[in-house]
């Protein structure tokens, strides 16, 4: 880092330090093997962390959020709680039945053997069109793109349960490629966001995130260097600091928010997702990233996270389908909502024209909701951890405002 020369820059020291700090703090509070998970609470809504517990080698966790005082329903019909398609379209002013000729790549860790059967059972009961192997539609493969798929694993089940379901809700008619990784560390699920791209998709979704580290730079080449694909990755659930890969300069950060119904002319209203001071979206001043050229914010010398949000608080929770490890119906939070309902976003946009699909957003800020309420933590500057007018670090330039920012 170049020693600083001005307030600004000496600010900047300070928001990278603190933000390093609190992502490896965060990082190393997942719980050991064994132990129950912790369970979190807001406005009457319990919920525990899906991958709480780190298998032996893992470095990264996923980021979804299980609702556990509502109550599963197993049968595919029964009535869901949870926000489901016709409100994110709603709140968002997306365009029903899009995403044909797309094609969207979930990477996650770990296998879900009941991924397919699921994410249908989640269509039929929304009335969206079947997404099958058999139609040519759904595609699971490994990370090196076979189909000798890893270990199940109940609490990444569930993360791809809510990725397929979101994607599904967004952009129906998208075909949808799931690629299991091996295991939990940044060689495995950069290995298959390599061979989700290799395999066609032109959007990539990624609900995980750790702790920052000198090897990210390297990982930017050999995993996210991918211009032309809209690369999605959540912000991390951690509250306030910088978690890896959203701070890559090559992805798209997407942090999170509360949405509620309300009285506006919108019908809707959101503010930064926050739950306590170790928990919320992640957002902040990245210790080892290079600031991107289409980034203006003063106050970070580095990658500022986030670039862009959308619902992620537990208490305003997703509906999802998930029977390997969950008994059907259940409402899920975090930013494992947010990465995967934008890359759905960037797919109705059609394919990205950017070599870093991250930019438009901040060239059409217009054309987003500006979330302006809210913070995730103590910060300074304070705009990387409280929301104001403009961009601000929890929830990036806002959320989306129909399609105009999501294109070139």
């Amino acid at each position: 880092m170049r020693t600083p020369t001005s307030a600004v820059a000496r600010k900047s020291v300070l928001a990278v330090a603190g933000a390093a700090a609190l992502a490896i703090s965060s990082f190393a509070a997942a719980a050991p093997a064994g132990a129950a998970p912790t369970v979190y609470s807001k406005g009457g809504t319990s919920w525990v962390r899906a991958c709480d517990t780190l298998a032996k080698g893992d470095t990264v966790s996923c980021h979804a959020l299980k609702v556990v005082n509502t109550p599963q329903q197993l049968s595919p019909n029964a009535m869901p709680s949870g926000l489901g398609p016709s409100d994110l379209l709603s709140a968002y002013k997306l365009p029903a039945n899009g995403g044909a000729g797309m094609t969207i790549a979930i990477v996650d860790a770990y296998d879900d053997p009941n991924a397919e059967s699921d994410m249908n059972a989640y269509r039929a009961q929304f009335g969206l069109p079947s997404c099958t192997t058999a139609n040519g539609c759904f595609k699971k493969v490994n990370e090196t793109g076979g189909t000798k798929y890893p270990r199940a694993n109940s609490g990444w089940a569930g993360e791809i349960s809510l990725d397929l379901d979101m994607v599904s809700a967004i952009a129906p008619n998208a075909h949808v490629i799931l690629v299991e990784a091996s295991t939990a560390n940044m060689t495995d699920l950069g290995a298959s966001v390599n061979t989700a791209v290799k395999l066609g998709a032109k959007f990539v979704s990624n609900s995980y995130g750790g702790a920052e580290s000198s090897s990210d730079l390297n990982y930017d080449n050999t995993y996210f260097n991918h211009p032309g694909v809209a690369i999605t990755v959540s912000a991390g659930d951690s509250a306030y600091g910088a978690q890896y890969p959203a701070s890559s300069p090559n992805v798209t950060a997407v942090g999170g928010t509360a949405l509620h119904r309300d009285s506006s002319a919108r019908g809707w209203s959101e503010s930064v997702w926050s739950t306590s001071s170790t928990e919320g979206t992640g957002s902040g001043c990245s210790a080892y990233e290079p600031k991107p050229t289409w980034q203006k914010d003063t106050g970070c010398s580095h990658r500022t996270v986030s670039d862009v949000s959308a619902v992620a608080d537990p208490a305003t929770g997703v509906a999802v389908y998930q029977t390997y490890g969950g008994s059907g119906w259940a409402v899920y939070g975090g930013t494992s909502a947010s990465s995967p309902i934008i890359a759905g976003v960037y797919a109705l946009a059609g394919t990205p024209s950017a070599s870093i699909p991250a930019a438009d957003g901040y060239s059409h800020t217009s054309a987003l909701n500006d979330v302006t309420t809210g913070s995730n933590g103590t910060c300074s500057p304070s705009y990387l951890c409280t929301a104001g007018a403009g961009y601000d670090g929890p929830t990036g330039n806002g959320t989306p405002n129909g399609l105009a920012a999501f294109t070139g």
